[in-house]
């Protein structure tokens, strides 16, 4: 292994064990608390963006994860439970782990929502035993959010939408995200 490999590995370990310490409510919630923590999120998406309320209509399926926990300091990673819903019931449950590499330092908390807009992007996430954001995927921000429209909606596959951002995180990085199934 040499010095560049045993940096990155034990500043990822670092990373992971931060992430697994803290007191972010992701772990440990159970099926009707992890539910409550979605219908919170979604509500306070559609309150607060009118404009993901008729996007999540037009979806196949929507996937709320409620946390995101995020810290870095060069090497970073990020953890948060979530639920994928259809026509708003919940089907699964779902982990999300992020890691970045690059020149990056802070924590951040946030929240995102997935939004499958057809069914074959959400059959291809349900089958997958492990699935990787990628670049069809299309990033809405808050400033969107009110005015989502058909230029956003119409060629993209699944469209990622980031809110409730608290806490501060600078660099510039690499990333890959990971939606695994899981039991709660």
């Amino acid at each position: 292994m040499t010095i560049l490999n045993r940096r990155v590995f034990l500043g990822a370990s670092a990373s992971a064990l931060a992430l697994g310490g803290c007191a972010n409510g992701v772990g440990g919630t159970g099926g009707p608390r992890m539910d409550s923590r979605v219908d919170a999120t979604r509500d306070f998406l559609f309150s607060r963006y009118p404009g993901t309320r008729d996007l999540a209509q037009k979806a196949f399926g929507v996937l709320y994860m409620p946390l995101m926990t995020e810290a870095g300091f060069g090497i970073g990673a990020a953890y948060g439970k979530g639920a994928l819903r259809i026509n708003d019931v919940t089907v699964d449950y779902y982990s999300a782990t992020r890691a970045t590499i690059g020149l990056q330092i802070g924590a951040q908390q946030y929240a995102h929502a997935l939004f499958f807009m057809t069914e074959a992007a959400l059959g291809d996430f349900r089958r997958a035993s492990g699935w990787a954001a990628s670049a069809d995927i299309r990033y809405a921000t808050p400033n969107e959010g009110a005015s989502i429209g058909k230029e956003t909606t119409e060629y993209a596959p699944v469209i990622a939408f980031v809110f409730g951002q608290s806490g501060l995180i600078l660099g510039a990085t690499l990333a890959g995200s990971k939606y695994s199934r899981i039991i709660p």
